[in-house]
């Protein structure tokens, strides 16, 4: 691949210039939330950036997932690449295409920073946290996680407070044991044929135990099986 000199404008107060590092090894990164979209336009901005940086394309992921999401396989992907030392960086066109929420970008940051690897947007924000400047940008975004987090803790808190007001009840009831109140019958009945304990529950998928617990619970109600399936 022919690589062109190249070099980007630092949006630093003095208006200096740094020569881009040619040739780095980069995976683009695309993703959509809804399948209704395309990755079409991100791509093509994607693949501008890099030939006019000189980058070396290793490949392109595309997704389709929801930014709340933690199943992204093509995202999973690209971090195996960083993890085997097979890319020097990440291109996204914004940093909400790579991070479900502020805690996990830090996170993956942190990631990728143990692989030598950086995370950089079509703005040309490049997040390397061996530099004193992506230090501070991680400390800023750990601040901004946990604000995050104590945010959705007090939601939560709140939100359970005031269903329990309005009388909604969580968790089980006391006395309610629904899986195995719907596996009785069947336990009941397969006891009568002489089964042993371990064949049901082997049968049913249930442990030892919980079989053990049926048959006792309906001799101390002195129910038949006929009356535990009418129930």
């Amino acid at each position: 691949m022919i690589h062109y000199a190249c070099y980007a404008k630092k949006g630093s107060a003095g208006g200096k210039f740094m020569e881009v590092q040619l040739g780095q090894r980069i995976a683009i990164y695309c993703r959509v939330s809804t399948t209704d979209q395309s990755c079409e336009r991100q791509e093509w901005e994607l693949r501008g950036y890099a030939e006019r940086a000189g980058f070396e394309v290793v490949g392109i992921w595309k997704e389709v997932a929801s930014g709340s999401k933690n199943q992204r396989p093509e995202r999973k992907k690209v971090m195996a690449l960083a993890q085997r030392r097979a890319i020097d960086a990440i291109l996204v066109t914004e940093l909400t295409r790579w991070g479900r929420s502020t805690f996990d970008l830090v996170q993956t940051l942190h990631d990728l920073q143990a692989c030598n690897v950086s995370l950089i947007a079509q703005t040309g924000l490049q997040f390397d946290l061996s530099t004193p400047q992506g230090k501070l940008v991680a400390s800023m975004m750990a601040a901004l996680a946990e604000f995050e987090r104590d945010l959705l803790r007090e939601r939560i808190t709140s939100g359970i407070a005031a269903a329990k007001a309005r009388g909604k009840v969580f968790g089980r009831r006391p006395g309610e044991r629904p899986k195995s109140d719907r596996f009785a019958p069947k336990v009941l009945r397969f006891v009568e044929e002489g089964r042993s304990y371990r064949a049901i529950a082997r049968e049913l998928g249930l442990s030892k135990n919980t079989v053990m617990s049926i048959v006792q619970r309906n001799r101390t109600e002195g129910m038949s099986p006929q009356q535990v399936m009418d129930r």
